[in-house]
């Protein structure tokens, strides 16, 4: 599903109204008739509204809403939140109706206690448009609002959210439910905006959908995913499904390697072989059955080094598909020289994580001299690792920043944590919605990495490996929140649940992340 910036849906409003003759009005209409359906179909025994309304035409979907709600028998009190004389064009025109069908306006003017109650409260002061910090009598208006006692529906955006960020622009109302309009915005995707929207509609008021095609970001959803994932088909055998190798482990670390072959593995990678410090190889070899092992010459430190490059290339070399590198094979000068020509001379696509984006980010243009798709999977300290930023500043621009980072180093992003974002070289953005807190653990990322480089190995488009990745792996981990709860969930339950998460999606069942108003 396509998500809008305040720029984008702003333009489809222009075109529709300038070049396609829908005149704003029916748009406000077409709007405001839907919000009041939300409204009538989720509170049925309500019967008095209070619709606080805004100068501008959210404003004037408030009086639509009003309008549409007295003429199914409701007791409805629309109180103006700024000067009535500020009202103009649609919003005018439907304050004025409001008033000749004897709807009943109460000016605020910073008196709150003329509000008289109700059972539900029309959040209608501020659009998509709001780009400042909300102050005054609106701020004020955005708090008493949040004190009430009652469901709160927004139209739009819950007031004072920055439509892009999700962040509140100061302060924003909470809402119980949001009726948006056209298609969901960017903050809605995204924390801490989805802890003010509640449960979104997207209401379709006729604005041509071909204007949507081009829409860089995107939530990732079942029907995302069910288009990528491919069913397996009777007449094959492991080699149709690719062979990862995986360069992971040192001392200590071998856990990492084992949790990336069975991400592999258990997303239906036909052959997996693991490249481990020799010294480390019999612990390898107990603790994984169905992958292979290679000895991989070391460092008298264990770990990956000068020594180790000519075997690691020669291996890669032998019908290998796809190579995961990274996990858990420490930081040290030796390694990094190791991962560096690896890179420098890979004919196969790449998912690096852990411990390689820690040595990728002394030496961020390796990215650079690379000749294949890459993939880099941070989290929130390894991407301040990689820009330089602090992690507050990426937490507050996850998207921005990860898209930045992607077009300049010609690769691939997964930016993991809660709504994980996954931006290519080429300009676009997804959000995946699946997860939860519980997969707040160690050894999630190495699960990740497998599941990403399986993808790979099993010829799946980088992007599409990305985005089936992040979506598949989250589904995994809400599956056995629903069976064993959230606390206590570990790497190894996500990673035998991702077969059953396939099935899942190959039979079709889902989940709506945003709901539609017919």
């Amino acid at each position: 599903m396509k998500l809008a910036t305040r720029k984008i849906i702003r333009e489809i409003d222009r075109i529709s109204i300038e070049e396609y003759g829908i005149l704003g009005i029916i748009l406000m209409e077409n709007a405001g008739r839907a919000v009041a359906k939300v409204i009538l179909n989720e509170f049925p025994s309500a019967r008095k509204i209070a619709v606080f309304a805004g100068s501008g035409n959210n404003g004037g979907d408030g009086f639509v809403v009003a309008r549409h709600l007295i003429s199914k028998g409701l007791e409805v009190t629309t109180y103006l939140v700024s000067d009535p004389s500020k009202y103009r064009g649609d919003a005018l025109t439907n304050f004025e109706i409001l008033k000749k069908i004897g709807g009943k306006i109460v000016e605020i003017k910073n008196d709150f206690s003329v509000y008289e109650g109700a059972d539900v409260i029309v959040d209608a002061i501020f659009g998509t448009g709001l780009d400042r910090e909300v102050e005054g009598i609106h701020k004020q208006a955005i708090e008493f609002i949040n004190s009430q006692p009652v469901p709160r529906v927004s139209i739009d955006i819950p007031s004072g959210l920055n439509t892009d960020t999700g962040l509140p622009l100061g302060t924003a109302v909470r809402a119980d439910i949001t009726v948006t309009f056209v298609l969901p915005k960017l903050g809605f995707a995204i924390y801490p905006g989805i802890d003010f929207t509640g449960k979104v509609y997207v209401a379709d008021i006729t604005t041509p959908k071909f204007l949507e095609s081009d829409i860089p970001f995107e939530l990732i959803t079942y029907d995302t995913v069910g288009k990528i994932l491919k069913p397996r088909h009777p007449n094959t055998h492991k080699g149709t499904y690719g062979h990862l190798f995986i360069l992971a482990g040192s001392p200590g670390k071998t856990g990492a390697a084992t949790l990336t072959a069975i991400g592999a593995l258990r997303v239906g990678t036909g052959l997996v072989t693991v490249g481990i410090p020799e010294s480390l190889n019999p612990i390898m070899e107990e603790k994984i059955t169905e992958a292979m092992t290679e000895p991989i010459p070391e460092t008298k430190n264990h770990t990956f080094g000068r020594e180790s490059i000519e075997v690691a290339l020669n291996i890669m070399s032998a019908r290998k598909t796809a190579l995961a590198i990274g996990p858990g094979i420490s930081t040290t000068d030796d390694t990094a020289e190791f991962l560096y020509e690896i890179l420098r001379n890979s004919s196969l696509p790449i998912v690096i994580d852990a411990d390689g984006i820690t040595l990728v980010a002394r030496n961020p243009d390796i990215l650079k001299e690379t000749k294949v798709p890459v993939i880099l999977t941070p989290h929130p300290g390894e991407m301040s690792r990689l820009t330089g930023k602090t992690v507050e500043e990426i937490q507050k621009d996850r998207i921005g920043i990860a898209m930045n980072f992607a077009s300049m180093y010609n690769a691939y992003i997964v930016l993991k944590g809660a709504r994980t974002v996954v931006a290519t070289p080429y300009g676009k953005a997804f959000i995946n919605p699946t997860g939860n807190p519980g997969m707040a653990s160690g050894g999630m990322g190495d699960i990740l990495t497998g599941v990403i480089g399986g993808f790979l190995a099993q010829r799946y488009k980088p992007e599409d490996a990305c985005t089936l990745g992040v979506f598949l792996h989250g589904l995994a981990g809400d599956m056995v929140a629903e069976k064993k709860g959230e606390a206590g969930i570990i790497a190894t339950d996500v990673g035998e649940t991702l077969p059953e998460a396939i099935r899942r999606i190959l039979e079709g069942r889902a989940e709506e992340f945003f709901h539609v108003v017919y």
